[in-house]
């Protein structure tokens, strides 16, 4: 299945961007219900890491935020929204461990980064899903050890693509009414190319111009079956016909999308990006529901704020007029990596004997192969 125009990178994961790692800790356990114990726990913790922690707060990236509906969390995104640049790793996790997380990370950062935090605070990002149909998660499940073990364990291409599905902080995550949770894709923009209108009309093109990556990674938990939606084939639907029940009536849950480019973008420009996120989850089926947290994030490896820098500092960045392309990786490799999430991720059960089937990849398939979907 190829969805839209753009072509992957080599291992078709945010990975491909230069600079980022991804290391997940999922936590899985069966203990009987509090207080005897801590009950069941699907859950985990996701670290998304551009370059190590010591540099990347010594010399910090450019982002940008967007919201479609904010009925969720991401620590940070006010700081990013003034001075559009993170400093530290991005953390994922389930929605009622987001504190524990952030504090397990402070305290994990300044071990990496020594002086830290003496003249300037550390203030991680953290995202949240709500994974509550699987997990307990009114008994906090994720520890400090489990914040370490994503860290520590974030890995970039040279490992091959980032592990999709029922892994870190997707465990418990759903989609669609299926299993779901992680999900990755990237596009290669082949060649930047100038504007072909306005004031730059007539300079040369780009002709062997570098070719850049954009990468995603979602957390994906949102949506009704019977809006799913792959490649433009209305698979939820004809699921529904098949027998499958729809429970849900309205749009459940959220997605965090991060977005990663080893393209020259400023924060005004990487806004632009991660608002185009939303019409990636669009094509899949999302309708931004009253419920549903859908928050994004954008990154450029490329666009660097050292520290101790100034007062004036020059940089080669996009011209606005070249971005299409950018905008359209962002849209195609959203809409893959919250379809890869489904095709990859198993059945679960979880807390009060709930469960999550996995997509039937086969029925689905052979839908989207009458459909011209699949190639030879």
């Amino acid at each position: 299945m190829r969805i839209g125009l753009l072509p992957p990178g080599p291992t078709n994961s945010i990975v491909d961007v230069t600079g980022i790692t991804v290391g997940h800790a999922s936590v899985w356990r069966d203990e009987p219900p509090p207080p005897a114990g801590r009950g069941v726990a699907r859950t985990g913790v996701t670290a998304i890491v551009p370059f190590s922690p010591g540099e990347l707060f010594t010399n910090r990236v450019a982002a940008g935020a967007a919201v479609l509906n904010g009925a969720g969390e991401m620590i940070g995104i006010t700081s990013i929204g003034e001075w559009g640049l993170i400093e530290t790793p991005i953390f994922l996790t389930s929605s009622m461990a987001i504190g524990r997380v952030y504090d397990a990370a402070v305290e994990l950062l300044v071990e990496r980064i020594p002086g830290a935090g003496l003249d300037d605070a550390l203030m991680p990002v953290v995202a949240e899903c709500d994974d509550g149909y699987l997990n307990t998660s009114r008994t906090v499940q994720v520890s400090g050890a489990d914040v370490r073990a994503a860290l520590e364990g974030a890995r970039g291409a040279e490992a091959g693509p980032v592990a999709s599905g029922v892994v870190g902080a997707g465990v418990g995550m759903h989609g669609f009414e299926l299993k779901a949770g992680i999900g990755n894709a990237s596009r290669i923009v082949p060649a930047v190319v100038r504007p072909r209108f306005g004031h730059a009309a007539g300079q040369p093109g780009a002709g062997d111009a570098p070719a850049f990556t954009v990468g995603v990674l979602t957390l994906t938990n949102f949506g009704r079956m019977e809006r799913l939606t792959i490649d433009g084939v209305a698979v939820g639907s004809a699921l529904v016909a098949d027998g499958w029940r729809s429970m849900a009536d309205d749009e459940q849950g959220s997605c965090i999308v991060v977005v990663a480019t080893d393209a020259p973008l400023l924060p005004g420009q990487l806004v632009r990006l991660a608002r185009r996120a939303g019409l990636g989850l669009a094509r899949a089926g999302s309708t931004g529901g009253h419920g549903s947290g859908e928050i994004f994030l954008a990154i450029s490896t490329a666009v660097r704020s050292r520290r101790g820098d100034g007062p004036l500092v020059s940089t080669t960045h996009l011209h606005d007029g070249s971005i299409d392309p950018f905008l359209a990786a962002v849209v195609e490799a959203t809409e893959e990596a919250v379809i890869d999430s489904l095709f990859v991720a198993d059945s679960v059960i979880g807390r009060d004997g709930h469960r999550l089937a996995g997509l039937p990849v086969e029925r689905t398939l052979a839908m989207l192969a009458a459909a011209g979907r699949l190639s030879a």
